[in-house]
């Protein structure tokens, strides 16, 4: 049940990105859907092994390569989607990844954690 949360929580971070830049494009909500469910894989296959890889710059940068490591993940989910989710370049994706991990951080913080503490 909470990563079907996340999901959906990931698809409407994706959506608000996707209408705040011009160089960030989806299809529609069903592709924002599949995009998060791609990303989520990939996040959970990819991104552990880049983030080993890069560890020395990732520490040497106090932790800001993540960043640039989830523009990657987000470019090889575009890439993957085809055209129904478009990324224009990879600084989009950068600024992307920036405005995904805030807001997804602000949602987390705000909306999810409170909502799973009435409980």
């Amino acid at each position: 049940m909470r990563w079907l949360i996340y999901l959906l929580v990931n698809s409407v971070v994706l959506m608000v990105v996707a209408g705040y830049f011009q160089g960030f494009y989806l299809e529609s909500a069903s592709a924002a859907i599949l995009a998060s469910v791609l990303l989520s894989i990939i996040n959970f296959i990819v991104k552990p092994i880049l983030v080993i890889l890069t560890l020395p710059v990732t520490f040497l940068t106090f932790g800001f390569f993540l960043f640039i490591i989830n523009a990657i993940t987000l470019m090889i989910t575009a890439s993957l989607m085809g055209d129904a989710f478009v990324i224009s370049s990879f600084g989009m994706a950068i600024l992307a990844s920036i405005f995904i991990s805030v807001l997804n951080l602000l949602i987390k913080k705000f909306i999810v954690e409170p909502m799973r503490s009435k409980r």
